[in-house]
């Protein structure tokens, strides 16, 4: 499975099919085009800075929920309109991650990221929307130690 659970392999094969760089990039877009922002009754604005994703350039937020199930569902915040990458990733986390296993997150390889845009991503951009991810597996891993911790 290389890492990837089942909901966000199937995406990245789907992705694998498109050879044409302006319909992956027509592709991701229509995923930014579907992104939801956090609600209000997860977190408002001012947003803490623990959420913050470091070196993001679209300032993007993570706010994990950690369901009764042991599952997480994730909600994220873009604070610049033009964050149109973060968005994208944002909604294709949102559709293929939202409720599974915090194990599952934290197996994700940081190279999801490259999968999902492509290898011409700029260094920065690849900064942010990896931050992303890391702050998810940060996010995991600490429910999966609060778990132990509760079992212990």
């Amino acid at each position: 499975m290389n890492g990837y659970p089942e909901k966000l392999q199937s995406l990245i094969d789907e992705l694998t099919l498109i050879e044409d760089p302006q319909d992956r990039m027509e592709f991701l877009i229509d995923y930014a085009d579907k992104f939801e922002e956090v609600p209000a009754s997860i977190a408002k604005r001012p947003f803490p800075a623990e959420t913050k994703v470091p070196f993001c350039e679209s300032e993007a937020y993570v706010f994990p929920i950690y369901n009764n199930d042991g599952t997480i569902k994730y909600y994220y915040a873009v604070e610049n309109p033009n964050g149109v990458s973060a968005k994208a990733l944002a909604q294709i986390f949102t559709s293929t991650l939202n409720n599974a296993k915090p194990e599952d997150i934290e197996k994700i390889p940081l190279d999801v990221i490259y999968k999902i845009f492509g290898q011409s991503l700029s260094m920065g951009k690849n900064m942010g929307l990896t931050g992303i991810l890391q702050m998810m597996k940060r996010d995991a891993k600490k429910f999966i130690n609060k778990e132990a911790q509760l079992k212990n």
